[in-house]
């Protein structure tokens, strides 16, 4: 029991155990990055895998030339398009009937705060999620039981990935080595993590704005 609780403890902060990992794994390091984000965003049952932390802490090693930063932007933007495209066709496979059987697996207040998204923005929840922890990977899911037409659910998944990957990436890459970053390093991931909200936190200002400009036109009718 003591090495499996270790072993999920080093799963579920694989940013803070970056160092000695890379120490004794050295390049298998990129395929275990991989696995992680890879279930991070394609398995329902992993949400709690580490995201934007690991991918911004592979970045501040990056940076200190451990890893190449342009193979871990391949490999990483892979892992989580790839991710999707899995979350996307399990969806589409297991179906809505999956949902009602297994409560604890889709917890309804993840897919009450998914389902919130895709009210809101509809297609562009696929990418918007992405900066979303936990909805990012519910809504792949849900796009496949709603039998979101593939090719458009790719366009948007592919941008998504990639602006992902890149903001949190190169954010730990151009930043990881600055002394007060090194000495503040969960303040600053609490920092990039806001910074990923904004552009979710725009697309909410622009409906609210497009929804009261519509609201006084209504009321201009009327008058």
């Amino acid at each position: 029991m003591g090495f499996i609780s270790t072993l999920i403890d080093i799963v579920l902060h694989l940013d803070k155990y970056l160092s000695y990992i890379v120490q004794h794994f050295g390049t298998w390091t990129y395929m275990l990055l991989f696995i992680i984000i890879f279930c991070e965003t394609g398995l329902v049952i992993t949400p709690f895998f580490p995201g934007d932390s690991l991918i911004f802490a592979a970045g501040t090693f990056a940076a200190v030339g451990i890893f190449n930063v342009f193979i871990l932007f391949v490999v990483l933007a892979g892992a989580a398009v790839l991710g999707d495209t899995a979350n996307y066709w399990i969806g589409s496979y297991l179906g809505a009937a999956a949902v009602r059987k297994y409560p604890r697996v889709f917890r309804k207040k993840y897919m009450d705060k998914t389902h919130h998204f895709y009210d809101k923005y509809g297609n562009k929840t696929i990418i918007l999620a992405r900066f979303v922890p936990v909805v990012r990977t519910f809504a792949p899911f849900l796009a496949g039981v709603g039998k979101m037409n593939y090719w458009k659910f790719l366009v948007y998944n592919v941008i998504g990935g990639v602006l992902w990957v890149a903001i949190a990436l190169f954010a730990g890459f151009f930043f990881g080595n600055i002394a007060f970053v090194k000495n503040n390093f969960t303040l600053v991931i609490i920092i990039v993590i806001f910074a990923s909200f904004l552009p979710v936190v725009f697309e909410i200002l622009r409906h609210k704005h497009k929804e009261r400009k519509m609201q006084r036109k209504k009321e201009q009718g009327i008058k």
